[in-house]
């Protein structure tokens, strides 16, 4: 665990968001830095997308990018298409 320093206006920015959305500031932060990871990783999948790869990642045992790739690339039956999540 460490310390990110992050601009004035995007603490006020996540502190209204984590307000918004129940969650904590660091909760906030990390939910956005996994999306926008994600996005940078898998440029081909939407928001809905991610969103899907991340919940089995989670019913896979948890958010690494092992995981991630093996639910990404998995076959048939697993939800997870060529070109994204079914």
């Amino acid at each position: 665990m460490g310390i990110v320093k992050i601009s004035e206006q995007m603490h006020e920015n996540l502190r209204v968001a984590s307000n918004a959305l129940s969650r904590s500031i660091n909760a906030q932060a990390e939910h956005w830095m996994r999306i926008g990871m994600l996005a940078e990783i898998y440029p081909d999948l939407d928001h809905r997308d991610i969103c899907q790869l991340l919940i089995r990642a989670e019913q896979a045992g948890g958010f690494d990018l092992a995981t991630l790739s093996s639910i990404r690339t998995a076959g048939p039956g697993t939800g997870v298409v060529a070109g994204g999540v079914q």
